[in-house]
């Protein structure tokens, strides 16, 4: 296999989230036309009416390799059956472009469904789209953790506030609702922990049966936070690789919709929605530099691809931003194929706390590194006691208390600015993927109460007194 084709069996991944075939939309300059953020969270404005009235309907026309670009039909199915090649979707671009406008968008829900034209929508019937309220999640000016990093104009993307606390709900939003459209009656996961949790919720509130296969040292909240929803939880001896090898055999053994096996075109496209988003809330314009935690390496590669797809349907005039990546030195195959210049990615065994991030072998790690390169990006890693910091950093300046990748996202920033690869006055926006109730054990020994007292005043004040 040559390092410029990437066809094989292993394509299966809790990415991120999630991935497509790449290509560059406009330039790699920085727009100019900014001013520095006021102050206040950004919601999204509507500026332009549609051009042709019309309701939301299918917006799928079949699937597609991404390497041979052979067609394949509509269903259940991830893997070219000419060349073993990743399949995507092919969208109506025509029907799209004649009904999809920033007033349309701005009319719909506050959830991801108001890009319902730009998802991947397979049936008009309404039964058929299940809704926890999934996305449209805060944009927020970071000043204090921008002025600690030396970064003028900082924003954060922050998913820690959708319905099971990660992005995860928004892939899982579209595979579950492609798995209703397409008749499958269970649904499925091989997860790092917060795919468990969104695949569990949204089956709850869609009355199906839920299994989720995750390794058995999975953190502790993770697990609960999966069981608490009535899903069948399958602990396996092994890493993350090793449950995903086991999915992929138990999709074709039983017939079950997988979100992130044979429904993963459909569950690949919900990330799209954070790049849509940030746009919006931006009132229609894109920043300069994106930040993007890495685990499978699909949200990076998506939120590419929603930039690409708003410049190409009229909605943003901007230069495509730099899109850089975040890992884990401890699972960390992206950012060491970066290193080299190769778009060769080398397994590794994962080794760290960052465990929603720990796939070693990343299903769309080449295709992350293509985004990278192209759009003048970087993608890096820090080690675990970075991570740690990354995340306190972030909660004490900013109030966003974020899981592991959060602070792996925060951790990469840093270093990204103190080096240059990130310029002072670029806008630029930092994607905190998850909540970090959910990883409060890597916190364990680092943090705990600051005073300990007897009920009395005089020991308050000799405490506080030093």
């Amino acid at each position: 296999m040559s390092e410029d084709h990437p066809c094989g069996l292993q394509f299966l991944s809790d990415g991120l989230p999630d991935g497509e075939a790449v290509g560059v939309f406009g330039g790699l300059q920085p727009a100019t036309r900014r001013a520095p953020h006021d102050g206040t969270m950004r919601t999204g404005r509507h500026m332009t009416a549609a051009t042709t009235e019309a309701p939301s309907g299918v917006t799928v026309e079949g699937l597609r390799c991404r390497e041979c670009r052979e067609q394949e039909a509509i269903g259940p199915s991830h893997v070219c059956s000419f060349c073993f090649g990743p399949l995507e979707v092919v969208y109506d671009t025509a029907g799209i472009a004649g009904r999809v406008s920033r007033e349309r968008i701005a009319a719909g829900p506050a959830s991801l469904w108001r890009y319902a034209d730009l998802l991947p929508v397979l049936s008009a019937d309404p039964a058929h789209r299940i809704d926890l309220g999934t996305g449209f999640t805060p944009l927020r000016p970071a000043p204090r953790l921008g002025a600690r990093l030396g970064l003028d104009d900082l924003w954060i993307k922050d998913d820690t506030r959708n319905p099971s606390g990660s992005f995860k709900d928004r892939v899982v939003t579209m595979a579950i609702s492609a798995a209703r459209a397409l008749g499958l009656d269970t649904i499925a996961c091989a997860s790092t922990g917060n795919l468990a949790g969104a695949v569990s919720a949204h089956a709850a509130q869609a009355g199906m049966p839920a299994y989720v296969f995750i390794p058995r040292d999975l953190e502790r909240g993770k697990i609960l936070g999966a069981a608490v929803y009535g899903a069948n939880v399958v602990a396996v001896d092994g890493n993350y690789d090793d449950v995903n090898r086991l999915c992929a055999e138990v999709a074709d053994a039983r017939g079950w919709g997988f979100a992130n096996v044979n429904l993963r075109p459909f569950y690949a496209e919900g990330s799209k929605s954070i790049g849509f988003e940030i746009a919006e809330q931006l009132d229609w314009t894109l920043p300069d530099h994106v930040v993007i935690p890495i685990a499978s390496g699909s949200m990076l590669t998506k939120i590419h691809k929603a930039f690409g797809e708003l410049q190409d349907f009229g909605l943003v005039d901007d230069a495509t931003p730099r899109i850089s990546g975040a890992q884990a030195t401890g699972c960390s195959p992206v950012a060491e194929a970066f290193e080299r210049d190769s778009l060769d990615i080398r397994p590794q065994k994962p080794d760290t706390i960052a465990r929603s991030l720990a796939i070693g072998n990343p299903a769309d790690g080449y295709y992350a590194v293509k985004v990278a390169n192209e759009t003048g990006g970087t993608i890096g890693h820090v080690p675990d006691r970075e991570i740690v910091d990354g995340m306190r950093l972030l909660a004490e300046t900013e109030g966003v208390f974020a899981e592991t990748a959060g602070g792996v996202t925060v951790a990469n920033l840093k270093r990204f600015a103190e080096s240059g690869r990130i310029g002072r006055d670029e806008r630029v926006v930092a994607v905190i993927s998850g909540n970090g109730y959910k990883t409060l054990e890597a916190l364990e020994g680092h943090i705990g109460p600051t005073f300990e007292v007897t009920p009395t005043l005089d020991d308050l004040d000799r405490a506080l007194a030093g």
